[in-house]
């Protein structure tokens, strides 16, 4: 069918939003890149757009030199991987018992569960709650408290719900019992949520530090987003520059504060292609049915 000249013309401005969201998105990006690769110089003289002046890798040798960038790094990557395995497990085994209309108290559960979504403690209960828990400095205090988030959960439930209900009554009729269903059944055929999911708890625990700004003393546990924020904060904190270590450093520069950028937000970049398809899948999917 030949489309009409009113559904061209939609398409046209459809494109053309589109590319200007993606010139939106691209021009910071490329701006950092370009004053993480030039020279001090130029950056004091405001030269720097979107293409580096007087091209300069002294920051970036700096940052892949000094261990506690390269550790900093590693332990991020280790955290965040641990941290998404551990929240999709929980979120997984909270939302599918919540699928099964004979469970008993199921309204509870969902009320008392939304309930933690609209309040919280606040910051001072939940410092005591981890020192009696003995979590405080301790690296399970980057881990368990945000291990599960109430509206992945919701998503990952209605995810389930879409799964026709008839595939879990043969699977019953044949003998499988819950967890048997979970991993023969739904679990093949939550790729796409669980991937969404996945990347959502992932891309949190990369950018997140103020837990372990409130809770983690131990600078050997401090992620890479909280030495970048420590970083960014040095030029007018002389005490933070001291206790980190740049205060000797001749790069507390824009040149080394740009690539520090790039350098933590470039690793998370790289996983999102490899999950595309199955983030719009299960971003879509996952919204069908509640």
């Amino acid at each position: 069918m030949i489309k009409s000249k009113r559904s061209r013309l939609s398409d046209y401005i459809i494109a053309f939003i589109c590319v200007l969201i993606i010139i939106v998105c691209l021009v910071p990006m490329l701006n950092i890149l370009a004053r993480s690769l030039s020279s001090s110089e130029a950056l004091i003289r405001n030269e720097v757009m979107l293409w580096p002046k007087g091209l300069n890798l002294n920051a970036y040798k700096l940052v892949l030199s000094d261990s506690k960038y390269t550790w900093s790094l590693g332990w991020t990557a280790i955290l965040t991987v641990i941290c998404t395995f551990v929240s999709v497990t929980l979120t997984t085994l909270c939302a599918y018992p919540l699928t099964y209309s004979k469970l008993k108290g199921r309204r509870f559960f969902n009320a008392l569960i939304l309930f933690t979504m609209y309040f919280s403690a606040g910051t001072i209960p939940h410092y005591l709650l981890y020192k009696d828990l003995g979590i405080l400095n301790h690296p399970l205090v980057l881990i368990i408290p945000n291990s599960i988030s109430v509206f992945y959960m919701i998503i990952m439930r209605s995810f389930f719900y879409s799964i026709p209900e008839s595939l879990r009554e043969s699977a019953e009729i044949d003998g499988a019992g819950p967890f048997r269903i979970l991993m023969s059944i739904y679990l093949p055929l939550s790729k796409p949520v669980i991937a969404t999911l996945s990347l959502f708890y992932a891309v949190g625990r990369w950018n997140g530090f103020s837990d372990a700004l409130m809770y983690m003393n131990n600078r050997a546990y401090h992620p890479i987003q909280l030495l970048l924020y420590n970083i960014l904060n040095s030029i007018t904190a002389i005490e933070v520059a001291t206790q980190e270590g740049f205060a000797s450093l001749p790069g507390l520069s824009d040149t080394l504060q740009a690539a520090t950028v790039m350098f933590a937000t470039v690793p998370i970049l790289i996983i999102y292609p490899w999950l595309q398809k199955y983030f719009i899948a299960g971003a879509t999917l996952g919204a069908l049915k509640d």
